[in-house]
């Protein structure tokens, strides 16, 4: 397990930056994404059979070496600085990976068990993408973005629908996270807020 974490990390941070390099806007718009990553990590938590401690503790490796993943992408692909890596920034972004990994990666291995706990499993991964939606419909309008969040927002609300369809096992189950996702997502906005996303 701590080499699928350790492999799935890398490969999460340079696919990410290859992702924002090459693909158009509004799809490449998805690698700038950290409710992604977080669904990357609740991925891993629903792929891991061998308990919730392993399933954080590996989803937080996984992301917390996606991030200098990404940066040495950065580096060797289109030149960007080395010393990124251990700038304050990255440092920061690790943070926010241990604590996303964790939550999320637990969230995986709730969504394949059963009961109460297996709704809100499903429901936290759809809840962050529902919940960047949100960021994004602040946006729009403001003169450094126009109409374009719209996109963005429309692409994450259907990330989200879609996950929580993927990750339910019953049509109730996947009716409940839904209807679970809506008030995590606006308890998420907030979160996001006071971590400083805007």
């Amino acid at each position: 397990m701590a080499l699928a974490a350790v492999l799935g990390g890398f490969l999460l941070g340079f696919l990410d930056f290859l992702w924002i390099k090459y693909l158009p806007y509004p799809v490449g718009n998805l690698g700038n994404s950290s409710a992604v990553w977080a669904v990357a990590a609740f991925a891993f938590g629903y792929w891991v059979r061998s308990g919730w401690w392993r399933a954080a503790v590996g989803a937080a490796v996984a992301l917390v070496v996606a991030v200098p993943s990404y940066y040495v992408a950065a580096a060797l692909i289109q030149g960007d600085e080395w010393s990124v890596l251990w700038a304050p920034t990255s440092l920061l972004w690790m943070s926010f990976g241990v604590l996303a990994g964790a939550l999320f990666g637990v969230a995986g291995t709730w969504a394949r068990g059963r009961g109460r706990r297996s709704v809100l499993g499903v429901a936290l991964p759809g809840a962050v993408l529902f919940a960047e939606a949100g960021l994004e419909v602040r946006r729009i309008g403001h003169p450094d973005y126009g109409i374009d969040p719209l996109w963005d927002a429309l692409l994450k609300a259907a990330l989200g629908i879609l996950v929580v369809a993927l990750a339910g096992r019953t049509n109730r189950q996947r009716a409940l996270a839904l209807a679970t996702a809506v008030p995590l997502a606006l308890a998420g906005v907030a979160a996001f807020l006071l971590a400083g996303f805007r």
